[in-house]
């Protein structure tokens, strides 16, 4: 039972003992190519936060070996990524940090109560807090975001000097004026970059494939743009000193080795004033981290246990701001990297953390030279990705609402930001749905021939009594469509001068609050004033649970709660023909 226990807390000890040898060759070549992506994209990622780059490097070993040990996910590869790095570049803006220092100390604390958040919200079994943002809201929110990473890439792509805290259109203003202040060799050495990288990714791997190449080498090849650049843009600016003869930005001295474990100071105000931002990046981390995980789960059959991410999550999140890094959480294209390139459990991320180690120990020295536009490059490529029409097309083709809440939040997004955009969002996602289950769906249902089923009279050939109305509700029950029901019910039954009695079939509410109690006891009232009975059928356990421990049953009267629908229909039709009632339908 303890180990049982233990395994559940920490999920390594369920997949190390038993960890097969035929998994060992998928696993290191996993860590390996995901090293080769992770070294430039880490660096690169640390620049769009506005963060020195060996911020990226320090967020890839220590928070990936504890989520490593704690994640449920056996190939959600952790880091930096895009959307988080671009809230804590958002958040610097609004510091404005007079020192680099202070910068550090920013992207620190951040990642501190990012990691707090997260487990805080484990301690609560918080993990639902990933169905209250819809699936088209999440996708226009990514979509805008990777537009926004983009193009505040252009300043290091185009070699300007540009301010921080641009939205999309300040930045295309800036750009636009600023033209002549373009560096040419930084813009030359970016496009290129992004040419080789897409070459590599694309046409080179076609061709490798018709060559029939061995699958597994062709994707391992289309994976290494982003090291062949890096390699090649620093030996390039190194002969011919191109950061002196064409003033080309370079990432300049990183740090030589491991980085010193420390908390980050204990200041409240200080926190106070981040905890909002964290709050976000720990919130959209998650949702995107659960999110890959899930979809790389089920191609395996595998699980991903939400609150169980919380605290893999938090814990990667504290182990980067004790080790000098920023907020990480699980990146998409890694990820994807992690799984196509063979990895089967956790230990192909323990060898990236391992190889990530030794390349700040013994290649940062190597790194000196880089250019900038070359991370803003693999920046570029990396984001391409998450600009979403599919589910834009989709979403439009089978629901204009959502689809306008997508719309609405992608728009929100670049001319207001992130938080702004995101909360935008989800406030336009829950009145949606307010909106809709406001004005639930009825229908009057009928016998289908000689059976016991009962369907909708406008959808199918159904036999109906003129004395009896039998109204199916297919929505929950609650404040915002207790009016609706009640003069919905009232207008069938004034309407429908014949009836004497009316069936509620309740097979779709698994829940009635206070007020829907309310105001089915007004109900009853009503149609009793105007000669008609309340009945019930089909109500769901739970249900008939919480109206047990009222009254409200003894209010019905005459009433009854029934099992199925057409034990109510043949009961009350028996009943009608024995009072001498008109019986035909």
């Amino acid at each position: 039972m303890a180990l049982h226990n233990l395994t559940g807390f920490l999920p390594i000890f369920e997949w190390l003992p038993n960890y097969q040898r035929a998994a060992l060759p998928g696993d290191i070549m996993a860590g390996v190519i995901v090293t080769i992506v992770l070294i430039p994209q880490a660096m690169a990622y640390a620049m769009l936060a506005g963060l020195p780059p060996q911020l990226g490097l320090y967020s890839c070993v220590l928070p990936i070996i504890l989520y490593s040990a704690l994640g449920s996910s056996r190939v959600l590869a952790i880091g930096p990524v895009g959307l988080m790095s671009l809230m804590t570049a958002e958040i610097l803006a609004e510091m404005n940090p007079a020192s680099r220092a202070e910068m550090i100390l920013i992207g620190t604390t951040l990642a501190l109560l990012a990691g707090i958040v997260l487990l805080t919200m484990r301690l609560v079994r918080f993990g639902a807090i990933l169905n209250f943002l819809s699936h088209p809201v999440i996708s226009g929110f990514t979509s805008a975001s990777a537009i926004l990473i983009a193009f505040s890439q252009l300043k290091h792509l185009l070699g300007l000097d540009m301010p921080r805290g641009l939205n999309l259109f300040e930045i295309i203003a800036f750009v636009a004026r600023n033209s002549t202040l373009i560096n040419w060799m930084a813009a030359i050495i970016g496009v290129v970059s992004i040419l080789i990288i897409l070459w590599l990714r694309g046409p080179l791997n076609h061709l490798l494939a018709r060559l029939r190449l061995p699958a597994p080498l062709v994707n391992s090849i289309g994976k290494t743009g982003p090291l062949c650049v890096v390699v090649l843009s620093i030996l390039i600016t190194r002969q011919f000193a191109l950061d002196q003869q064409s003033a080309l930005a370079i990432v300049g001295a990183i740090p030589k080795g491991l980085p010193t474990l420390a908390m980050p100071p204990v200041d409240w105000p200080f926190w106070k004033e981040l905890l909002p931002g964290a709050l976000l990046i720990a919130v959209i981390g998650f949702l995107e981290s659960v999110s890959v995980g899930k979809a790389l789960a089920s191609r395996k059959r595998q699980k991903i246990d939400a609150n169980q991410e919380l605290l893999g999550l938090g814990a990667a999140n504290l182990g980067a701001a004790f080790s000098g890094g920023y907020p990480v959480a699980g990146g998409f294209g890694r990820s994807m990297v992690n799984f196509s390139s063979g990895a089967n459990t956790p230990l192909a991320s323990l060898i990236t953390a391992g190889l990530m180690a030794l390349s700040l120990m013994f290649l940062t020295p190597f790194l000196y030279y880089l250019p900038r536009t070359t991370l803003a490059a693999i920046i570029i490529v990396a984001v391409a990705g998450l600009i979403d029409f599919k589910t834009l097309r989709h979403t439009w083709n089978y629901d204009k609402a959502d689809a306008t809440s997508l719309i609405a939040t992608f728009i929100a997004v670049l001319t207001a930001g992130l938080e702004p955009g995101i909360a935008f969002g989800a406030a336009l996602s829950i009145a949606l749905y307010l909106h809709r289950s406001s004005e639930p769906h009825m229908a009057i249902v009928g016998r289908v021939d000689d059976t016991e089923h009962f369907r909708n009279v406008e959808r199918h050939p159904v036999t109906t009594y003129p004395h009896i109305l039998a109204l199916r509700i297919d929505e929950n029950l609650y404040f915002a469509n207790t009016n609706y029901l009640e003069d919905k019910i009232m207008n069938l039954v004034v309407d429908n001068k014949d009836v004497d009695h009316v069936v509620l079939v309740c097979s779709s509410i698994s829940f009635i609050d206070s007020s829907a109690l309310e105001s089915l006891e007004m109900i009853i009232e009503r149609l009793r004033n105007a000669g008609v009975t309340l009945h019930f059928a089909e109500i769901k356990g739970p249900v008939m649970d919480h109206l047990g421990k009222t009254d409200f049953l003894s209010r019905l009267g005459d009433g009854k709660v029934f099992l199925s629908t057409h034990e109510a229909i043949e009961y009350l039709h028996k009943k009608s023909k024995e009072h001498g009632q008109k019986t035909a339908p």
